[in-house]
């Protein structure tokens, strides 16, 4: 089954999107392909920035931490 595909316009500066176009020609490769897998990548890097953050906001509270057994035994009484 194909992807659906939309357009997303974005206003970038000139040299970049020409050092794209340079890129892409000499390699063959597709804008569209390579910029969705840029955005791809970013969006990935950004996630993990953010996935850093909350596991050492949550290393700090890891000493309020119970075990799973006392856990359980509290939801039983």
């Amino acid at each position: 089954m194909k992807e659906e595909k939309t357009t997303l316009a974005v206003k970038v500066n000139h040299a970049v999107a020409e050092r794209v176009k340079h890129y892409c020609r000499e390699r063959g490769l597709k804008y569209g392909f390579f910029v969705e897998k840029a955005i791809l990548e970013q969006l990935a890097r950004e996630e993990l920035k953010e996935d850093l953050v909350d596991l050492k906001n949550l290393r700090e509270l890891e000493h309020k931490a119970i075990s799973l057994d006392e856990y359980v035994k509290k939801r039983r009484v």
